[in-house]
């Protein structure tokens, strides 16, 4: 609506605003989706202040209704949200796709160069993630691998969040007949959360409306977790 707003030249509406309106009327979608959320408490914070400082990955399970299973692994920006770099497969998620990962998602920012300053990689401690061969290939890079405390999924909540909202928003609209059908959708899912799904914590901008913002947001753009 603001967006319709904006290109008409009209004033913008407080988000907070539209919000209550909508939540009176019942027009918000469910705010999780499976099992109930992990309470264990985690004291540290995944949200950076400026983008290409941490990026987190993980991966998740697309279920069809012909019980084929499609694993999807991705790799987000701490500050922006935004999906920079993602992967599917009928197989598991191993460490050759997770280092494809590595590098679609450095192309991505910095095309054939790499970072100049050394980009956090948070990730939980699946094998794909800790295997010698994925670090030494990270820090080549410009990466440095971090890896979640044992048994605190919420340490990676920036990634978790993510995959509740894609479930919700993408997956559960998709026509899941079989593994092909699934995975012929999920380019077209992935480019519209990141040009158009809104985040609260953007100011309801998408991951790159956002970021095509930052340099009139000052030093410091990027909202806190």
């Amino acid at each position: 609506m603001n967006r319709q707003r904006r290109r008409s030249g009209r004033p913008t509406l407080n988000h907070k605003r539209v919000y209550r309106v909508m939540r009176e009327a019942g027009w918000l979608l469910a705010r999780h989706t499976g099992p109930p959320i992990d309470t264990r408490a985690h004291d540290g914070t995944i949200a950076v202040a400026q983008s290409n400082r941490r990026w987190c990955s993980d991966g998740f399970e697309v279920g069809c209704d012909n019980a084929e299973r499609v694993r999807v692994a991705f790799a987000l920006d701490c500050c922006d949200r935004e999906a920079m770099s993602w992967a599917a497969s009928t197989a598991g998620i191993d460490g050759d796709l997770v280092r494809d990962l590595m590098v679609e998602a450095i192309e991505a920012r910095f095309g054939d160069a790499l970072p100049s300053n050394p980009i956090e990689w948070l990730s939980d401690n699946g094998s794909r993630y800790v295997a010698h061969e994925t670090k030494s290939f990270a820090k080549g890079l410009n990466l440095t691998p971090l890896t979640t405390a044992i048994h605190s999924p919420q340490s990676n909540g920036m990634a978790e969040s993510f995959v509740k909202t894609f479930k919700r928003d993408y997956v559960a609209r998709m026509h899941r007949r079989d593994a092909f059908t699934a995975m012929r959708q999920l380019p077209a899912a992935f480019e519209h959360y990141n040009t158009v799904h809104p985040h609260s914590a953007l100011k309801m901008l998408s991951p790159r409306m956002f970021r095509q913002q930052q340099p009139q947001l000052g030093n410091n753009p990027c909202p806190e977790m």
